[in-house]
């Protein structure tokens, strides 16, 4: 294999920009001249005697002007004692050409072999840059409020504790806290998602975002180098230097094939020559077009650009793959278990249900939240947010908290109760109402008269019941719940979703184990996989063959434990992550099949003579150039094929 292909199996976004267009625009003049001195060389070929030697003496200088690194790298390698690679094929086939008189041909293996080179190198750099546009979400300079003046420096050079402005129109370089302005943040970058952040005092800004409404000044709370979009950038960086188990054959594939069709020509140009002597020449043509024929770039450049160009294309939906294992692992998902609360429920507590009695409902809204005005409670904020206006301190009398049970507290001169059933017998009534929707049932009474309830319960995420449709339509056989909640919350939640299973009431360390089961379960050769929040969920992220955290926009501790990071809150982004993996291992399967079919049907037919050098260069280049651009495709999105189910009821 070429030292290009060498370059690009150990990493496919390796080199600067700079570096390989500077190499594109020197093999091209060099292809420029090449082709000029063959054409002279061919119009030369059809003249007088002397005029042979002539034309001999320009294929060379075509020969050498186009493929001069070629043979430098080849005589290096021979120096060094290094094993076989494609220069070393082409330089051997090209020079045993012009031993038998095969100028025209010598000249233009070399000539389309590097053409194709160029090509290849072409391809494999737009789409290096592609990726890099995408991904490359750093602002490159940072304005600093150093001694009352604005100063513009490389975000490197900011330190943690110092503000920064950020306006309109600019992404936001560091990670910080806003202390002044009020804006939007274009998120999309780092999320796939349109939808904007509302930024505003007290609320966490995160490098890579774009500031869209107004100015921000924020206090920068991480060095850039712990900043979220150099995670980021680390993480799809890194992600090449884990192999998929097809990466690794092809890589010890080539390690044994090139010295073996080395070895092969040597035999295929000798022994026949032996046996026949007068066809010799012969012989050592099949020798040398066997040798251009059999090199295997078109394996060792697609497959791992092939990932590299998947993993790409996650990275614009805002899924971040740690590498191809875990995109290949990723394909072979059979179980795919979830975490309840922070990933298939929002985590928050709402209000979902509200049931007045013998009072109008706003009303009966109001005087709820006014009560609880002084409460923290997660249930009271839950009150309090769903009432049309906020609370005002001015009509709260006094207030006593139940501990357990709730709130007592006078509202425009009015005694109300707002909390359990048993609150409410302590206020003398004698008779509740529960609703049949599981939740948390909040009582009120107003005066000793029972004026209702509300169900406050858990919200599930609105596009929950799609991503688990969308799972079963791609033939995962199982979608699993593990939560620690009650029975009967979690059974409400699977039938709503519609998953085949679950397991309840579960403590930490049982949750663990019972993934352990269900991995244990499944058939040789399928996968596992555990999504989670990825801030509780370390251990079973950690266990499950692909660990998955959702909505890890700005956790440290989602980017570290799992396998794949997806950057915002959406479960349904499990199935585009899913149909990216199966496209992205059916691309890599395609070309691993038909490099291989046809070289090895190529290679068979060389002994009887029906494949001459320009077929010969077909099956390299041409090979080559296909596989390259097949393996392109895995950069596009998949489209959006999944059905569009009605959201799931938001309460439990």
């Amino acid at each position: 294999m070429s030292a290009a292909c060498q370059s690009r199996e150990s990493e496919c976004g390796c080199g600067s920009a700079e570096e390989s267009d500077w190499a594109e625009k020197t093999l091209t003049a060099r292809l420029a001249v090449g082709l000029a001195a063959i054409a002279l060389g061919a119009v030369l070929q059809y003249g007088t005697t002397a005029d042979q030697l002539l034309y001999g003496l320009v294929f060379a200088t075509s020969t050498v002007a186009a493929g001069g690194d070629v043979f430098w790298g080849a005589a290096q390698r021979l120096l060094r004692r290094q094993a076989p690679d494609e220069k070393l094929l082409m330089s051997i086939a090209v020079i045993g050409a012009f031993a038998i008189g095969q100028e025209l041909e010598a000249a233009a293996v070399m000539i389309f072999y590097q053409f194709g080179e160029l090509l290849e190198d072409r391809a494999v750099n737009r789409t290096r840059r592609s990726i890099r546009a995408l991904t490359d979400i750093r602002a490159r300079t940072a304005t600093v409020l150093r001694d009352g003046q604005e100063i513009t420096v490389d975000p490197a050079r900011v330190h943690v504790g110092e503000r920064i402005v950020v306006r309109p129109g600019e992404r936001i370089p560091l990670d910080g806290e806003v202390v002044a302005g009020d804006s939007y943040a274009d998120t999309s970058a780092l999320t796939g998602e349109s939808v904007p952040r509302h930024l505003h005092p007290g609320s966490a800004a995160l490098s890579g975002c774009i500031n869209t409404a107004a100015a921000l000044t924020i206090r920068v709370t991480k060095p850039y180098a712990d900043s979220t979009v150099a995670r980021i950038l680390a993480l799809v960086e890194d992600s090449a230097d884990r192999k998929s188990t097809s990466e690794q054959f092809v890589t010890r594939f080539a390690r044994y094939y090139t010295p073996a069709v080395v070895i092969g020509a040597v035999l295929l140009a000798l022994v026949p020559a032996l046996l026949w002597p007068a066809r010799w020449e012969t012989y050592l043509y099949y020798g040398l077009v066997f040798l251009v024929c059999s090199c295997p770039c078109a394996l060792v450049v697609s497959v791992p650009l092939g990932y590299f160009c998947g993993i790409g294309c996650a990275s614009r939906q805002g899924i971040l793959i740690k590498g191809s294992n875990y995109l290949e692992a990723l394909a072979r998902a059979d179980t795919v278990v979830f975490d309840k609360t922070g990933t298939l429920t929002t985590g928050e507590f709402s209000v979902q249900h509200v049931h007045p009695h013998g009072i109008d409902e706003n009303t009966f809204i109001d005087l709820a939240a006014e009560a609880e005005y002084r409460s923290d409670h997660p249930i009271a904020a839950s009150i309090q947010n769903y009432a049309a206006c906020p609370p005002d301190p001015s009509r709260l009398g006094a207030v006593q908290n139940v501990a357990g049970k709730g709130v007592m507290a006078v509202v425009d001169g009015h005694r109300v109760h707002v909390g359990s059933a048993g609150l409410m017998r302590e206020a003398g009534i004698a008779r509740t109402f529960d609703c049949g929707p599981v939740g948390t049932n909040v009582h009120v009474s107003v005066d000793g008269t029972y004026a209702g309830h509300l169900v406050i319960a858990d919200a599930l995420k609105r596009d929950a019941r799609t991503a688990v449709e969308g799972l079963h339509r791609a033939g995962v056989r199982r979608v699993w719940m593990l939560t620690g909640d009650g029975p009967a919350v979690a059974a409400a939640v699977a039938g709503k979703l519609g998953l085949d299973g679950y397991d309840a009431g579960l403590l930490p360390d049982e949750k663990t184990a019972r993934l352990a089961a269900l991995i244990r379960a499944e058939p040789p050769g399928r996968k596992t996989v555990y999504v989670g929040d990825g801030i509780n969920d370390a251990p079973s992220l950690a266990l499950a063959d692909i660990g998955v955290a959702m909505g890890a926009l700005g956790s440290d501790a989602a980017v570290e434990t799992a396998d794949v990071v997806i950057m915002d809150d959406s479960p349904a982004k499990i199935v585009d992550g899913l149909k990216i993996a199966r496209r992205t291992q059916r691309i890599v399967g395609q070309n691993i099949v038909f490099a291989l079919a046809v070289k090895f049907v190529v290679l068979a037919l060389i002994p009887f003579g029906f494949v001459d050098m320009w077929l010969a260069i077909f099956a390299d280049v041409g090979v080559l150039l296909i596989a390259v651009l097949n393996a392109a495709r895995a950069f596009l999105v998949p489209g959006k094929d999944r059905k569009e189910s009605a959201p799931a009821p938001a309460g439990i």
